[in-house]
């Protein structure tokens, strides 16, 4: 069976966003492209109709999903483009599309002049729970943003696409998360940056007087390790630029940090058997708020 990849639309701005962005992803993969509406939009100030009974607000939003196809349609010649409908929770219904997609892309409100995430509980859920990538998009995302400026210094979509991002904990480097992220930089024509981010032991950095050598000998250690850790996928993608970044301190922090330049940032969840609820993990999380860039959630054992 064909996969798409699929975009939650709810007429909101972020939403629009992320359907763009997931146009644009498909013609890279050579995937239909799926708009799923979620019933019970909330409509935008302004566009809200005059009535809002249950007849209305389902003409309501049959009329916003046709509307954003058919201007997807045009923009992006080369998709095919369907229409989904969900009902029922959100959250819930938006997680079980993503199991019949190659990847969910869903809008996320951005921070004002900060360039980040608001990251509803929706979304928070949606990526916690689905067992395929869930793409976050900024409202104000463009496709000039995913790209390098033109010799004049001017947004531009016709230049070459910014790294791809990896954040990788070497520890447990999953082969589904790994392969997502140079995938994502090969069909971009990108070079994938992986960044690894580390701290001083504690037994080193409680009562050890600073030690050069010692901080040294981990950082080499640690940017071995990350070496090691993407050798295989080096060789299995050998026409994909890597470049790795093993930085001492907060993991998140780094991440957040290489997204200003950057297409895509690639993170993942780690799906534990036997625990109750769904977790996403400290670094994920905190790199949803905070990245410039749109974000990958890979899921991976």
């Amino acid at each position: 069976m064909l996969r798409t990849v699929t975009a939650g639309l709810d007429g909101s701005r972020e939403s629009r966003a992320a359907a763009e962005w997931a146009a644009r992803e498909a013609g890279l993969r050579g995937l239909p492209l799926e708009i799923v509406h979620v019933r019970k939009p909330v409509p935008q100030p302004g566009a809200q109709p005059p009535l809002l009974g249950a007849e209305t607000r389902q003409q309501w939003s049959e009329q916003t999903a046709r509307e954003a196809a058919e201007g997807l349609r045009l923009r992006h010649p080369g998709v095919e483009v369907h229409i989904g409908q969900v009902s029922g929770d959100p959250a819930d219904a938006l997680a079980e599309a993503a199991g019949n997609a190659e990847m969910l892309v869903l809008g996320s409100r951005g921070l004002g002049g900060l360039r980040g995430f608001v990251v509803g509980s929706v979304g928070l859920s949606v990526i916690a729970h689905a067992d395929r990538p869930v793409v976050l998009v900024r409202a104000l995302e463009v496709a000039a943003d995913e790209h390098e400026p033109d010799p004049a210094g001017v947004p531009s979509a016709a230049t070459p696409f910014l790294p791809v991002v990896l954040g990788l904990d070497v520890e447990h480097p999953d082969g589904t998360l790994i392969d997502f992220a140079f995938d994502a930089a090969r069909r971009r024509g990108t070079p994938l940056r992986i960044v690894h981010g580390w701290n001083t032991p504690p037994y080193h950095a409680y009562g050890t007087p600073a030690d050069p050598a010692l901080h040294e000998a981990l950082a080499d250690a640690h940017a071995e390790a990350l070496a090691d850790a993407v050798r295989p996928w080096r060789h299995k993608h050998a026409d994909v630029e890597v470049v790795e970044a093993s930085r001492h301190g907060s993991a998140a922090v780094h991440v957040v940090d290489a997204a200003r330049t950057a297409s895509l940032v690639v993170v993942g969840r780690r799906v534990r058997d036997g625990r109750p609820g769904a977790h996403i993990g400290h670094v994920t999380h905190a790199v949803l708020h905070h990245s410039a860039a749109p974000v990958a959630v890979v899921p991976h054992r």
